[in-house]
């Protein structure tokens, strides 16, 4: 088997699906004997990516504009220096300046180019370089049906299907918290002990159903039910204005003791062990969802829009969570009915981060080989 240098290419690496999938592959390369390389404009990821192997090239190849044009020249030279033998990319800035730097090198020191489409981008020629590498990985069957209908022109056995995964080692079915962390949880939330607990988990943006939770949290009050609203996750921190909005509705609802905003947590498989039910209210279709899975393999009921990858996910673990986008109703008694009578997720979970890891090697050794 060939050892291969790979380098991986992202806006920044600080929190995210995007983010822990080019760690998770990076870790796979050097677990394996590959060179991993990872390029952004760093965050708060790049300690870890090192500390497992991988080297970190810092460039700003984040910035929507002009100037981000200056990094073409500078990817060449890397790309002259370093000869990887694939450039994976992973969001459209980055593979766009990849594919302008690639295409000055002579045809023979040209890498091969790995793209994964990992969100439902906007229809046009500025996304379609996503579609347009030596092999296209789409991560549910959701992204497959994306790049299908909207670049027929593009889809062919290049693109793959490699769903994403996680390690059950890492979230346990039926895992329950230590006794420590418990009480450290009660010592910063001592309102929350003996509580009914539903989790919204991730970043805080307008997409994610926030305004819908607190909504749901409301009726349920109302109805009787002594819940209370885990939002967990950050703010957007280029999108506060969202974040007042929610912060505002929840006050006119006269919800401040009954939602609680936790931030960013490392500890997201504590809290999820002990919530009653996780809930994923993405408006838009999502490409795929691990805040769903990550729940579900340990066992623990989760409510989602049946819609995109939450669906798909949702449909193969636990179809009784299930409800229509944006029906507040079925929401509503979904969640009644859960609470009312718990229901259990099936254990037997085909999404799993060694068939994801090992079918992505795979595709590299394929294209690293291919003439």
């Amino acid at each position: 088997m060939k050892t291969l240098t790979i380098m991986q290419v992202l806006p920044e690496l600080h929190s995210g699906g995007v983010e822990r999938g080019t760690l998770e592959i990076a870790q796979a390369l050097v677990t394996a004997g590959h060179r991993s390389i990872v390029i952004s404009a760093g965050g708060r990821l790049v300690r870890q990516l090192e500390s497992e192997g991988s080297e970190h090239l810092a460039l700003p190849v984040h910035r929507k504009s002009l100037r981000a044009l200056w990094q073409v020249y500078k990817l060449r030279k890397v790309f002259i220096e370093i000869k990887p033998d694939i450039v994976h990319v992973r969001s459209r800035l980055p593979a766009w300046l990849c594919k302008l730097a690639i295409k000055t090198l002579p045809r023979h020191q040209r890498p091969k180019v790995v793209s994964t489409v990992h969100g439902l981008y906007s229809v046009n020629g500025y996304s379609k370089v996503m579609a347009q590498a030596d092999a296209v990985v789409a991560v549910s069957k959701t992204v497959t049906a994306y790049i299908q209908e909207n670049y027929p022109d593009c889809f062919g056995p290049h693109c793959e299907l490699i769903y994403r995964g996680i390690d059950p080692a890492s979230f346990p079915w039926g895992f329950q918290p230590s006794d420590s962390w418990l009480q450290t949880w009660n010592s910063q939330f001592p309102a929350l002990a003996g509580k009914t607990l539903l989790c919204l988990p991730g970043r805080i943006t307008r997409l994610k159903g926030h305004r819908e939770f607190v909504q749901l949290i409301d009726r349920l009050q109302r109805a009787g039910r002594d819940v209370i609203g885990l939002i967990v996750g950050d703010p957007d921190p280029r999108r506060l204005g969202y974040f007042q909005e929610i912060k505002a509705l929840v006050s006119s609802l006269e919800l401040d003791s009954a939602i609680v905003f936790v931030g960013h947590r490392a500890d997201i498989r504590e809290i999820y062990a002990i919530s009653n039910i996780i809930f994923s209210l993405s408006t838009k279709p999502e490409s795929f969802g691990r805040t769903v899975l990550e729940p579900l393999a340990m066992g623990r009921p989760v409510i989602g829009y049946d819609h995109g990858g939450v669906g798909e996910i949702l449909s193969a673990l636990f179809p009784q969570g299930k409800v229509p986008r944006l029906d507040d109703a079925a929401l509503f008694e979904k969640t009644q009915t859960l609470l009312s009578t718990p229901q259990t997720p099936n254990p037997e979970n085909p999404f799993l981060l060694a068939a994801m890891k090992q079918q992505t090697l795979d595709l590299y050794q394929r294209l690293a080989s291919a003439d």
